[in-house]
């Protein structure tokens, strides 16, 4: 797979995907097309967990109470499926390469990567 997972109306999402090179990449917005299940499996087999793609920014996690709560794999992987605003982005996969969310050393590694 090489895939961005986005999502179009976060302007965090807009800047990266406007200031590194993503030629040759598939544009997954993730709000308007949904991440299938096969597609979450292989970026968790890459990250090593569900937790790694977990935001726990999204508005969601606070109104819920996940904050208080100790949530499975399984839990978080459902989260993540059922609501769009749950997955860190943006995403990025290639072949056996993810890097995932919008801290400022992963986006300097994706940045190395992508030269």
């Amino acid at each position: 797979m090489k895939k961005i997972f986005f999502l179009k109306t976060c302007d965090t999402c807009k800047r990266i995907m406007k200031e590194l090179d993503f030629t040759g990449f598939d544009l997954h917005e993730i709000k308007s097309t949904a991440i299938t299940e096969a597609e979450l499996i292989e970026m968790k087999d890459l990250a090593g967990s569900y937790d790694a793609l977990f935001s726990r920014r999204a508005q969601n996690y606070k109104k819920l109470g996940l904050k208080d709560q100790k949530l499975s794999e399984d839990e978080i992987k459902n989260y993540i499926l059922t609501d769009y605003t749950f997955l860190k982005r943006p995403v990025v996969v290639d072949g056996d390469k993810i890097f995932i969310g919008n801290e400022k050393k992963n986006l300097d590694a994706l940045g190395q990567y992508l030269k």
